[in-house]
């Protein structure tokens, strides 16, 4: 196995083997499914045996209670998790969405080289506004500092050669000291810290709950479902703190990937742009009513025994989803970004998933039955509030290299290792479009910060949509 860009090598293997094929790694036998007809039969049609974890040491016993297998906590969690971030009772968080956009928007006006944590800010801050009821208001803001260095540590203690031993050989990891396994000893101080940070959120939001101080948030359901189920305070934190690390990482990572293909394909960014103008003009910005009048836009957030194989019990199954992406069969030019390829295509991400033709499902991102991501629908308002708005208000082109003063092409192919990719760091210039939409990226904000948020405390005063 490779230590960089293993989906390169499975898409390669793919290629050489077929749609499905076994790794023997130490002990553990491992399929990987490469085709939307398999994913479909065995990950959704079959999800009852198909929704379990193998057994990681360090990811599951030492790094992270999130992890979890299929088992009763799991499950409880889980129907929580659905109950509370549905598609109806989701939308009491689109005022949130709308109210962080408009800051990203106007920090990426005065700040355009920091955009990177600008977008970070922005999913962080809606994450924890709707998971806890507060809102990240500077990138500064330790706590998600914390958080997002903790992602890095754990995509780097999951990466060293003895995380790998300890998994496939567990007893190793149970019967050797931390001074012979080092990665042990950094995974138990990861853990340590990662359950002090959610233990803090949950207990913050569970006081105020308590107060009746709460703003709509997931926990204020959460501590009631706790009155009832009698679950421990450390399960919820884990509850919410998953649903943090979920929101956080991945909204940042695909806008910023985002950032990139606009500057990469720029007679996509100017297509984009005309299809807006057209819809929306120069006097307001795009909201969540103007989607299905924008397909181009929404097609950016898009892009046992099985066919006589035999998979013995036990075998852990990894979703190839980089290989059907990239699968020139299913879409030509897989690397070119195209949004009209989706032409066509109306169906929400959420619906797409669970369309039973495979071959209609546009983007496999979110995974796929019982463990597919169940926030989908609130992701895709906030990419599409993101996006749309984005491209309203600015122009993105490649940075300038201070010495020849030639264009700064970042490469697509390097991307940051571990659970979650992203491009690794480039620059790039976000200007806006016109003087008048710079002015009226500050009057939205100025009107929000004035109606909306607490100054002191710079928090949103209550939801008035809740």
């Amino acid at each position: 196995m490779p230590s960089r860009d293993a989906h390169l090598q499975f898409e390669k293997w793919a290629r050489e083997y077929g749609p499905i094929y076994s790794l023997m790694l130490g002990t553990k036998c491992l399929i990987v499914i490469s085709t939307p007809e398999a994913a479909k039969e065995l990950l959704d049609r079959r999800s009852r045996i198909y929704s379990d974890r193998q057994d990681m040491y360090i990811g599951q016993t030492l790094c992270s209670g999130g992890l979890r297998g299929y088992e009763p906590r799991w499950r409880m969690s889980r129907k929580m998790i659905h109950g509370l971030l549905n598609v109806v009772t989701s939308k009491r968080y689109l005022h949130y969405q709308m109210l962080e956009n408009r800051q990203m928007l106007y920090q990426l006006l005065n700040d355009p080289d920091g955009f990177l944590k600008h977008i970070r800010r922005y999913s962080n801050a809606l994450t924890t506004t709707m998971v806890f009821g507060w809102r990240t208001a500077t990138y500064e803001d330790p706590k998600m500092k914390q958080l997002f260095d903790g992602f890095s540590e754990f995509s780097a203690i999951n990466q060293t050669g003895t995380a790998a031993i300890v998994d496939f050989f567990p007893w190793l990891g149970q019967r050797l000291p931390d001074f012979v396994l080092p990665t042990q000893r950094k995974a138990k101080e990861l853990h340590k810290h990662e359950k002090a940070l959610y233990l803090s959120h949950w207990m913050r939001a569970k006081q105020e709950a308590e107060d009746g101080t709460i703003k709509p948030c997931f926990c204020m359901g959460m501590y009631e479902a706790q009155k009832q189920e009698q679950f421990s305070d450390e399960q919820a934190a884990y509850i919410g703190g998953t649903l943090l690390e979920a929101g956080s990482d991945t909204t940042s990572s695909t806008l910023y990937a985002f950032v990139q293909a606009m500057l990469l394909f720029p007679d996509v960014q100017r297509k984009a742009q005309v299809k807006i103008d057209r819809v929306i003009g120069p006097e307001r910005m795009p909201v969540m009513d103007d989607i299905s009048d924008l397909p181009y836009i929404r097609s950016f957030t898009q892009n046992d025994e099985y066919m006589g194989y035999f998979i013995p019990a036990g075998a852990g199954i990894l979703h190839n989803v980089w290989s059907i992406h990239m699968d020139p069969k299913r879409q030509p030019n897989p690397r070119e970004f195209n949004p009209d390829r989706y032409k066509g295509d109306e169906q929400s991400l959420g619906d797409a998933a669970s369309n039973p033709d495979p071959l209609k499902r546009d983007v496999y991102t979110f995974g796929a039955g019982r463990r597919i991501c169940p926030g989908i629908h609130v992701a895709e308002r906030s990419l599409f509030l993101a996006m749309s708005r984005i491209l309203w208000a600015f122009d993105i082109a490649p940075a300038l290299d201070p010495v020849t003063k030639g264009p700064i092409i970042p490469d697509p192919d390097r991307l940051t290792q571990g659970f979650v990719c992203m491009p690794e760091e480039y620059p790039a210039r976000i200007t806006p479009r016109s003087k008048e939409r710079a002015d009226h990226v500050i009057k939205e904000w100025k009107d929000a910060e004035k109606t909306n948020l607490d100054m002191k405390a710079k928090q949103w005063v209550q939801n008035p949509l809740a």
